[in-house]
């Protein structure tokens, strides 16, 4: 019995690890930006007027690249000059065979090509144009459209549209406007709630489930529901527990968010009872950014149980989960809690 519960542990403490291994850089990041002055908007002066960017395909700055694109297989599709900097644009469509991806562009990642061409296969829709530019050998290349070409390749489309532009040297320089932020999931859920809701006004009759692969994941309908009531809520410390219990309910949308406010209110009130065990712990003496996530861990009921993704039953419904947890802490001992079980997570995080 003492070699399972050791192993036990092992695993509790590796999976606290895993989910709390940027805690502290995050918690860092937040107070640098809590002092950053805001952007102030620009005077409306720059760039052209709307008369000045359409361009006809036979406009002679860039009659040669439409006859290229022509040759290549594509068809032209229009032509603008770019609104800041008044350089010229062609819009076009391109046979994927023509377009080759610049070598210095990170590596392809299969798993991030796969994902990308299923949700682009269930949205119906290839809405984001590559940029091409030609490179030396006077082929196309895209500098930064390496994962969206191959993403068509695997939904077998025969035509990309692109934005081809004359300047050569574009290739250097697109990379530095990849600046844009990613989803995080706070802002990931807020997104999702705010859909449902808009769907759920104008589709009453329409299932939750109707929408899985609009919302992705049922935690974020939870976790949304959290997030615009607070926007601080530590939604990633739950992360784990509600990937295994939640899902996507056969109710209507209107039916699904009222229960869904249900089970945010519930761990939400975990969530007040786990704030103070953390408090109790530091009183202890004890310090570390993991200490939130390590008390979710340890009353978290489903931790020893393994889901795959696409799981259409919980390990146990989310109600009941939700009450052992709320059981597990008010239960929660910090007297057992043990200097060593934080000092391991914070070795497996910088690890």
């Amino acid at each position: 019995m003492a070699y399972r519960r050791v192993d036990r542990r092992s695993v509790e403490v590796r999976n606290v690890a895993a989910r709390s291994k940027t805690a502290g850089a995050k918690a860092g990041a937040r107070k640098s930006q809590g002092r950053r002055k805001s952007l102030a908007p620009g005077k409306i002066s720059r760039g052209l007027d709307a008369a000045d960017i359409a361009l006809p395909i036979d406009d002679e700055r860039i009659a040669a690249l439409a006859a290229q694109v022509r040759e290549r297989g594509g068809a032209p599709i229009g032509a603008y000059r770019e609104p800041l900097s008044g350089s010229t644009v062609l819009v076009a469509a391109l046979p994927l065979a023509s377009v080759q991806p610049t070598p210095f562009q990170r590596d392809l990642s299969p798993t991030h090509t796969k994902r990308l061409a299923q949700k682009i296969d269930e949205s119906g829709s290839f809405l984001d144009p590559i940029i091409v530019v030609r490179g030396e050998d006077g082929e196309f290349c895209t500098p930064n459209g390496r994962h969206r070409l191959a993403a068509a390749k695997v939904l077998g489309l025969k035509q990309i549209t692109a934005l081809i532009s004359p300047d050569e040297g574009l290739a250097f320089r697109i990379l530095a406007l990849n600046t844009e932020k990613a989803h995080n999931l706070k802002d990931r859920s807020l997104e999702v709630i705010r859909m449902a809701r808009a769907l759920a006004r104008r589709e009453p009759r329409a299932k939750e489930s109707d929408y899985a692969a609009h919302f992705e994941s049922p935690e974020f309908l939870t976790l949304g529901v959290l997030y615009a009531k607070d926007g601080r809520f530590a939604g990633g410390a739950y992360g784990s527990f509600l990937r295994k219990v939640d899902r996507f309910s056969d109710r209507t949308l209107a039916v699904s968010l009222r229960e869904r406010e249900g089970l945010a209110a519930r761990l939400r009130d975990i969530d007040t009872l786990v704030r103070k065990i953390v408090k109790s712990l530091e009183a202890r003496g004890f310090k570390s950014p993991y200490l939130r996530t390590f008390v979710v861990a340890r009353i978290n009921p489903v931790r020893f149980h393994r889901t795959k993704p696409g799981d259409k039953k919980p390990p146990m419904p989310i109600a009941a989960a939700l009450t052992r947890m709320t059981a597990a802490a008010k239960g929660f001992d910090v007297a057992k809690v043990r200097s060593t079980d934080l000092a391991l997570v914070a070795a497996l995080s910088s690890e």
